[in-house]
C-alpha cells in the first residue's frame, strides 16, 4: 500500500529525537531527490524554459495577498523600466483601449491634431471613420461624419465649398438642412483630402472632438493609438496618460494584470518583478495554513525573494503547481533521454516508514526554506508520478483513502466512509503497489501516434497516455474526499494530483511550524 504520510506517527513527542537512527535513510531519500532535480532541471532549461515559465506566471496571477495600493506599485515600479516601453507599456495601453475606451477617448479629444497624421493618405480609415451618414428614415449621421457636417455648417461660409460631390453639381446648405440624407451624395475620399489640405482648423475643432470621446475610434487602428499614447508616456511625459494608467492599474483585478503582463518580461525582469513582489505580500493566517494553491510561493516569496534565483522558481512551481504538466512534457516523444533517464532513477527502491517520513520532515526543518521547499516538492511529485502510472481500480483508490486517514463517500452515495474504513463496500484487498514499485516500467505505449498537448492546457479531463486502460475502465468512479472538506467531487484520472498536492501542503504546515 502506497503511504501517503498524511499523519505524525503515533510516537511523535515534538522533540528531535524522532529522527535519531534514520539518518541514512534520509540521505538516500535527499540524494533520489537532488538527482531528480538534475534531471527536471536540466529538461526544463532544454526544452520546456517557455512553458515552465508561463506556468509560474500563471501562480503569480493567482495571489491574494497583494493590495490595491502595492498592486499599483509594483506595475508602475515595471512600466518604468526601460525595456518596459517596448512591451509592457503598449499592451497595458492595449488593455485600456478595449476595456475603458472612453478614458483614452477623453485624450484623444484634447489632441485631435494627432488625427490628421491618422487619416493622411489612409483611404480605409477615411472610410471607416466618416461614411456614416444616415439615410432616409435614419436618426442622424455617426462618427466621423456627424463631426464633419457639424463642422462644415457652421463654417459653411468659408469651408462649405470644400464638400466635394459625386454629381455633377453640388448641393446647398439650405437643401442638405432639410434633407440631411443628401450628405451621403458626398465623396468622403476628396471631401477629406480637401479638409486635410485647406481646412487645418478642423482637426482641433469642438465637433471632431466629441465625436473620438467615446474612444471608438481606437477600434480602427489599436497599434497606431497605442504608439501615439506610448510616446506621450515616454518622450512627452503627459501627466494625462500616466493618470488614466494608474487608474486602470487601481480597478483591474491583480490576476487579469498579471497574466496579460508578466508573459511578456524577459528573464531579468521577471526576477525583479518577483523580488518586488515579495516586498509587498501580506500573509494571512488563511496563506500560512496553504487555503490556497499559491500560497506556497507566496510564503516562499516574502521570506527570501531575495535568495532564490528564477530558475529555482521556476522548477519549483512546476513540480508543485504544474505536476501533470510537467509529466507531459516529460512524456513526449522528443525528450526520450530524460524520460529514460526518470524512469531508471525511480525504480530506486524507495521505502520510507512513517518515522522516517518523519525524521525527512525534521531534517527540512533545519533547511533554509526555499531548500525545504523544494525537497518537500519534488517527494510529491514523486508521489504524484507513482499514482499517475498505477492501474488502480475503484476499490484500491478507496482502499488507499482508508489506508492512509482519509474519509471519502462516493459522488453517487450519500453515506460516508470514515477513515477507519468500517464502512461496509469497501475491499480490504488492494490492488496498489507499495513505494518499492514507484520506478515500475510504463506498459507499452500504444502504435497509435499520440495527439501532441500544449503543456500549459488546464484541462484537466485530459489524461496522461499511459495504457493503464484499467484506470480507463473505471474513469466514472468520482469521490467526495475530507482533503478538501468534501468541496469537490474527484475522478481517477485527477486523483494522483489533488493527492500530490494535498502532501505538499501538509508537509509543509509541518515545516513551517514551529514546533
Amino acid at each position: 500500500m502506497l503511504p501517503l504520510f498524511l499523519r505524525k506517527p503515533p510516537s511523535y513527542t515534538g522533540d528531535d529525537d524522532v529522527a535519531s537512527g534514520n539518518r541514512d535513510v534520509v540521505e538516500e531519500t535527499l540524494s533520489l531527490l537532488r538527482n531528480l532535480e538534475s534531471i527536471l532541471r536540466s529538461l526544463i532549461s532544454t526544452c520546456g524554459r517557455y512553458e515552465a515559465r508561463l506556468w509560474l506566471c500563471k501562480t503569480v496571477s493567482s495571489f491574494h495577498s497583494i493590495d490595491r495600493k502595492d498592486q499599483l506599485s509594483l506595475f508602475i515600479e515595471l512600466l518604468r523600466l526601460e525595456r518596459s516601453k517596448l512591451d509592457v507599456a503598449p499592451r497595458i495601453l492595449q488593455m485600456i483601449f478595449e476595456k475603458r475606451p472612453r478614458t483614452a477617448g477623453r485624450i484623444l479629444a484634447r489632441k485631435c491634431y494627432l488625427l490628421e497624421k491618422f487619416f493622411q493618405g489612409n483611404g480605409r480609415r477615411i472610410l471607416l471613420w466618416f461614411d456614416h451618414f444616415a439615410g432616409v428614415g435614419e436618426s442622424g449621421h455617426r462618427k466621423g461624419a456627424r463631426a464633419l457636417s457639424l463642422y462644415a455648417f457652421a463654417n459653411r461660409d468659408a469651408y462649405w465649398e470644400e464638400l466635394e460631390w459625386k454629381g455633377k453639381h453640388g448641393q446647398s446648405p439650405a437643401v442638405v438642412a432639410t434633407k440631411p440624407h443628401y450628405f451621403q451624395d458626398l465623396d468622403i475620399l476628396q471631401t477629406i483630402k480637401n479638409f486635410l489640405d485647406y481646412v487645418p482648423d478642423f482637426w482641433s475643432s469642438d465637433e471632431l472632438a466629441e465625436s473620438v470621446k467615446d474612444g471608438e475610434i481606437l477600434k480602427i487602428d489599436t497599434t497606431y493609438f497605442v504608439d501615439q499614447f506610448s510616446e506621450m508616456m515616454y518622450k512627452e511625459e503627459l501627466e494625462e496618460i500616466w493618470e488614466i494608467i494608474e487608474e486602470f492599474i487601481l480597478e483591474e483585478e491583480f490576476s487579469s494584470l498579471s497574466q496579460s503582463l508578466l508573459i511578456l518580461l524577459d528573464q531579468e525582469r521577471l526576477l525583479f518583478f518577483l523580488k518586488t513582489i515579495g516586498e509587498k505580500i501580506n500573509l494571512n493566517a488563511r496563506c500560512q495554513d496553504y487555503a490556497k494553491p499559491s500560497c506556497w510561493l507566496e510564503i516562499l516569496l516574502s521570506a527570501c525573494s531575495d535568495q532564490i534565483s528564477l530558475d529555482e522558481l521556476v522548477l519549483l512551481n512546476a513540480v508543485i503547481a504544474n505536476s501533470r504538466q510537467l509529466l507531459r512534457l516529460v512524456s513526449d516523444e522528443e525528450h526520450e533521454e530524460e524520460k529514460e533517464k526518470l524512469g531508471a532513477l525511480l525504480k530506486t527502491k524507495v521505502t520510507l516508514s512513517d518515522a522516517e517520513h518523519w525524521a525527512f520532515i525534521k531534517e527540512c526543518k533545519n533547511m533554509k526554506l526555499q531548500e525545504a521547499t523544494k525537497f518537500a516538492g519534488l517527494l510529491s511529485w514523486v508521489l504524484y508520478y507513482c499514482l499517475s502510472k498505477e492501474c488502480m481500480a475503484a476499490h484500491s483508490w478507496e482502499t488507499l483513502f482508508n489506508a492512509n486517514g482519509i474519509s471519502f463517500r462516493k459522488a453517487d452515495d450519500y453515506s460516508f466512509v470514515h477513515a477507519d474504513g468500517s464502512e461496509e463496500g469497501c475491499d480490504s484487498d488492494s490492488d496498489v503497489e507499495t513505494w518499492s514499485s514507484i520506478g515500475k516500467r510504463k506498459k507499452k505505449r500504444d502504435k497509435k501516434k499520440r495527439k501532441k498537448h500544449h503543456y500549459g492546457d488546464d484541462n484537466l479531463d485530459e489524461t496522461i497516455d499511459m495504457g493503464t486502460t484499467e484506470q480507463t475502465k473505471n474513469s466514472g468512479s468520482r469521490w467526495f474526499l475530507s482533503t478538501d472538506d468534501s468541496s469537490c467531487a474527484w475522478n481517477t484520472a485527477d486523483l494522483p494530483e489533488h493527492l500530490g498536492r494535498h502532501c505538499f501542503k501538509t508537509w509543509m504546515k509541518w515545516i513551517y511550524s514551529k514546533d
